[in-house]
């Protein structure tokens, strides 16, 4: 009897030694299975990608402590292979990716995870020093070189930076405290910059706290900026936005910006320089922006804009809390124009100035510029504007001797806040009219009656940029155990 009672355990025990087996293997199995992960890449882009790779392929570790400098220029560097086979696409997946600078290259798209954020390291070794931009002569913060922005790229061609919202983390505070200290012996880097380079996409994305400027594409063409947050301290220094540079048919819509400095300036090179280099910005169409900038303008054209400005249209333009809407600033030894400029459907909340133009800009890239170099200022038009808070109605100081000429503006209503000034027009060296406009403008703007609210209309044409559509683009891919398959 003592026997079988043994025997009877012994089964049982073996029997319960199996089950566990058996229930501990399937939970392995089942972690196994739950490593595997199928999504897809989908979005909109100028072209579609034939290869792709992630950058853990590369070494990249997102624990936001290793630098991945290497690996995104390892990655990118054999991933060029590819530009003549239908171009690749750089994967970057979630984790915080802190990097120093990198390039890009031609037929090439980098791509961030939604829960993906790039931070900029503060190692002042991973940034190189450039020279300065042909069209400035200097530094814009020290007169010697520049450091190279975050992403950058030159002389390159069909080159997208986009993702699924992911962040690019400037971290400028580290910037903006040397800054402030004077200790910078070179410009601060940029987030974004590509020069010399044509048909390039930016889109979805979050940029967070740049050391300077956010987007710069320069010396560049077919270009569109799309879906883009950019966020920075109100009263970090010079965290301008979006800053089309000499570059031709550029299309900037759909983007929310709140900075230190103005949310789109469009430049094109400051005095003798950029009057030298003589490459201007045309063909820029803006699109339903929204900016807060309490010191600084919502659309900027200018200061540097020695090499010219042509054929802006802007429309449905928010600004809340914003110096001013539309800025023209320029000055004696400039040289160069900005003209046909066209802004319609803004609409403008607590605002110290609705309309500002003035030509005593006198920042100067050295003492050589030539004081007889005048800009020509002229054909610029506003109308369907409502504003509400605003301090003072309209700043339009030109030159003397250099009036800014064919100023139109047409159906606006500026609410005046409480505390604003007793005279909202002020207005020298101006030429141009007005229709239907309150409260009424300057002498220098005369009103043309109602028979002309139709007046200061825009171009009816569409530019170059919006004849592109983007197509769309999806790329399968695979998680197994630590690796992305594409």
């Amino acid at each position: 009897m003592e026997l079988l009672w043994k025997t009877h355990m012994r089964m049982i025990r073996t029997v319960f030694a199996l089950l566990l087996i058996a229930l501990l293997s399937s939970e392995r199995v089942e972690s196994r299975k739950a490593k595997v992960v199928t999504t897809s890449l989908e979005y909109n882009a100028i072209n579609c990608r034939a290869h792709s790779a992630s950058l853990t392929d590369f070494g990249g570790v997102g624990d936001g402590k290793t630098s991945n400098t290497k690996a995104f220029q390892s990655a990118i560097s054999q991933l060029s292979q590819y530009a003549s086979e239908g171009g690749s696409q750089l994967y970057v997946p979630a984790g915080k990716w802190l990097t120093g600078s990198f390039s890009l290259t031609s037929h090439f798209t980098l791509y961030l995870d939604k829960d993906a954020v790039l931070l900029a390291s503060q190692d002042i070794t991973e940034w190189p020093v450039l020279e300065p931009l042909p069209s400035y002569g200097r530094g814009r913060d020290a007169p010697a070189g520049r450091f190279t922005s975050l992403i950058f790229g030159t002389n390159l061609t069909d080159v997208i930076v986009t993702g699924e919202n992911g962040t690019i983390d400037g971290q400028g505070e580290f910037w903006w405290q040397q800054f402030h200290r004077k200790k910078l012996k070179y410009t601060r880097p940029y987030l974004i910059e590509l020069m010399f380079s044509d048909n390039i996409q930016i889109s979805n994305l979050t940029l967070l706290n740049s050391p300077s400027w956010n987007v710069h594409p320069v010396y560049s063409s077919n270009i569109i900026v799309q879906g883009i947050t950019i966020f920075a301290p109100v009263t970090s220094p010079n965290t301008d936005g979006i800053n089309p540079d000499s570059c031709t048919n550029v299309r900037i819509e759909d983007c929310y910006i709140v900075s230190g400095d103005d949310c789109v300036a469009v430049k094109s090179g400051w005095d003798e320089y950029g009057i030298k280099f003589g490459w201007p910005t045309k063909q820029l169409v803006i699109r339903r922006l929204t900016c807060i900038s309490p010191y600084s303008a919502t659309i900027a054209l200018g200061s540097e804009m020695s090499g010219g400005i042509q054929d802006v249209r802007a429309e449905d333009i928010t600004a809340i809390q914003t110096e001013s809407g539309v800025r023209i600033k320029t000055a004696v030894g400039r040289g160069g124009f900005v003209k046909d400029i066209y802004v319609k459907r803004m609409t403008l909340h607590t605002m110290k100035w609705a309309f500002k133009m003035t030509g005593d800009y006198n920042s100067h890239a050295d003492s050589h510029y030539d004081p007889n170099a005048l800009p020509e200022i002229k054909n610029i038009n506003y109308r369907d504007v409502v504003a509400d808070n605003v301090t003072i109605a309209a700043r339009f100081q030109g030159i003397s001797n250099d009036p800014f000429t064919g100023i139109c503006i047409a159906n606006v209503t500026l609410r005046m806040a409480a505390k604003a000034k007793k005279q909202p027009w002020t207005c020298t060296d101006i030429e141009g009219m007005t229709s239907g406009v309150n409260p009424p403008p300057c002498g220098l703007l005369p009103d043309q009656g109602p028979e002309k609210i139709t007046a200061c209309d825009f171009p009816a044409d569409s530019l170059p940029i919006d004849m592109l559509e983007l197509k769309k683009c999806s790329t399968s891919m695979t998680y197994v155990g630590d690796k992305w398959l594409f």
